[in-house]
């Protein structure tokens, strides 16, 4: 296995489905198929020691689900960037993988040069997505009519779906870190959550940025 190549990872419990992107991955160029794992147990114990580059991930596990286990990972492995490989197109898989921290979303349904193509992206930082998955994305940032949250709310919990720590969004919108942490506060209450995640989650889902 060439050092130089792009390293990833696989888990899929179908073993079928497995070997076939293993060999998908290992004939293109620039690529290596660094381990397959068929539950996100076994990954989560032998991932950390090798460092992939990237991480194919099924929802639908035995065991843990491919959410849980890509939540666990991107704390475990944060220059690892996840892709979530499934069947999976509603809303609540799509925006749960992606607050989790999944760098992408395809569906398995995608042909093999396109997936090599959104791999290549998302080594080079991107965020590929089916286009379906794509358009619900998309559509889940068109303003919702009526938001609880106050239009200086909308803009910190804006910022925080894209990632912004407490300091960041202070500097974005020029108040203090303190200022922030009540603004989230407020949001929390507002929208009966306890975590940022729970917070970025019901944002997309009910379109309130």
């Amino acid at each position: 296995m060439s050092m130089s190549n792009i390293h990833v990872a696989i888990i899929e419990d179908d073993p079928e489905i497995r070997k076939l992107m293993e060999i998908v991955i290992d004939g293109s160029p620039g690529f290596s198929c660094f381990h397959t794992y068929e539950d996100a147990e076994s990954a989560l114990i032998g991932l950390p020691r090798y460092k992939p580059h990237l991480v194919l991930m099924d929802i639908h596990l035995p065991g843990m689900n491919g959410i849980e286990c890509t939540r666990k990972l991107t704390s475990l492995l944060p220059d690892t960037q996840i892709i979530m490989l499934t069947i999976q197109e509603d809303d609540d898989s799509v925006f749960d993988s992606l607050c989790a921290g999944a760098s992408g979303y395809l569906i398995k349904s995608t042909p093999p040069a396109q997936l090599m193509e959104a791999l290549e992206e998302a080594h080079r930082g991107g965020a590929p997505m089916s286009p379906q998955i794509a358009r619900k994305v998309v559509r889940s940032f068109r303003p919702k009519s009526q938001s609880p949250l106050s239009e200086r709310e909308t803009e910190v919990l804006a910022l925080l779906c894209k990632g912004e720590n407490y300091r960041s969004v202070a500097d974005a919108l020029f108040v203090s870190t303190n200022t922030v942490k009540a603004h989230i506060k407020s949001i929390y209450q507002k929208l009966q959550v306890n975590t940022r995640a729970e917070a970025v989650s019901q944002a997309l889902r009910d379109k309130l940025i």
